[in-house]
């Protein structure tokens, strides 16, 4: 694929590229006539001839280029034609201007006719062919580079709005748990917590909604944005539902997309914490190994194969998780579901380890494998 940043240097002004290759060219075959005719003993004479002939050529393809500028748009069999037959008149009419400058001021004495004036008509036309590949060569590049840049940006748009789209399909998924879960307060009566669950929801809803435009979060962040989540669960399940964040210290600044995490912990409280009159321990962990950054949530729950046929779910959770790791890192990620040991699930999310924000790559259709999936 052409860099779109081709256009940025020397091609940045076309109209100044083309003056400095159109008069850098001509000057060339002129130094190449002039300095042939001197090792070739034509004297100085010669190099007369030699001016009016650059000159003509000059002014033949300042031509050629206004036209072609124009057969460029059409369609390929009438460019190609038109391109012909003007490469074969402006060739003649080369050939013709040539031979009467050098039969003018370099020999006097010879008088062509007719067809004689197309005596150089060979050379003539492989130069302005040469000229017209190279004006053709080089649009044809830059006509490419721009088309390649349009098609990365619409590549580059199209991604960040299905990663916006994933990450706000979270939201309604986890209000509808969350907002049943404060109808069923209300309806206890139990108006007290049911306030408070409120309030903790609008916690955190406001870090989903200001978080960064580029989708992305540092693990101290979602780390915070975790614990809103279970301060709200914990008004329900009380002291059934135990948690534990073991970050390391230089995992802090280390960026992934936001609210990644949250429904994996949702999975754990419904399938570990809700069936259990025990409740379950959900223990989340992010370590740096090399130059990945490794992130594990393990319940004490019935694991993979302990699932109540029953439980239900729509499935949105992990499903979104999958996509958002594929969109954000191709094929470069991990994200694993298996049985912890001695009891309950463990899912592990391995990707690459990034403190800067990096541009997101136009599109990854790939997804990794799993070795399970629930919720």
């Amino acid at each position: 694929m052409v860099d779109p940043r081709v256009r940025i240097g020397f091609f940045q002004d076309k109209n100044r590229a083309f003056w400095i290759l159109q008069g850098g060219g001509w000057i060339a075959y002129l130094m190449l006539r002039a300095l042939s005719g001197l090792a070739n003993s034509m004297g100085l004479a010669f190099v007369l001839p030699a001016m009016i002939i650059t000159a003509t050529g000059f002014s033949i393809t300042l031509l050629l280029a206004a036209a072609y500028r124009r057969l460029i748009a059409m369609k390929p069999i009438w460019t190609w034609t038109l391109t012909a037959m003007l490469l074969m008149t402006a060739a003649a009419l080369f050939s013709v201007l040539e031979v009467w400058a050098h039969a003018t001021f370099y020999q006097p004495g010879w008088q062509p006719k007719g067809i004689q004036f197309l005596g150089a008509i060979l050379l003539d036309f492989s130069v302005l062919g040469a000229w017209t590949g190279l004006y053709y060569g080089i649009n044809y590049y830059l006509l490419l580079a721009d088309q390649s840049e349009r098609m990365l940006n619409m590549a580059a748009q199209a991604n960040s709005a299905q990663l916006a789209m994933l990450r706000y399909q979270l939201n309604p998924h986890f209000l509808f748990n969350t907002l049943n879960s404060i109808s069923t307060l209300v309806l206890l009566k139990q108006t007290d917590r049911a306030n408070a669950m409120l309030s903790r929801l609008a916690s955190f809803l406001r870090y989903s909604l200001v978080g960064e435009r580029e989708g992305l979060a540092t693990v101290a962040q979602e780390a915070e944005a975790l614990k809103l989540y279970l301060d709200i669960e914990r008004t329900r399940f009380e002291a059934r539902l135990r948690t534990r964040f073991d970050v390391a210290p230089d995992v802090m600044e280390a960026r992934l997309p936001s609210l990644l995490l949250q429904p994996i912990v949702e999975n754990a409280i419904k399938y570990a914490v809700t069936p259990s009159e025990d409740g379950a321990d959900i223990v989340i962990d992010a370590r740096r190994m090399g130059d990945r950054l490794v992130i594990t949530i393990a319940d004490t729950g019935p694991g993979l194969g302990g699932t109540p046929a029953d439980a239900g779910g729509t499935g949105v959770g992990l499903a979104n998780i999958r996509e958002r790791l594929a969109q954000s890192y191709g094929p470069d990620h991990r994200f694993e579901l298996a049985d912890n040991e001695p009891q309950g699930l463990i899912a592990l999310i391995d990707i690459p380890y990034q403190t800067e924000i990096v541009p997101l790559p136009a599109a990854y259709p790939i997804a990794a494998p799993q070795l399970g999936s629930q919720g």
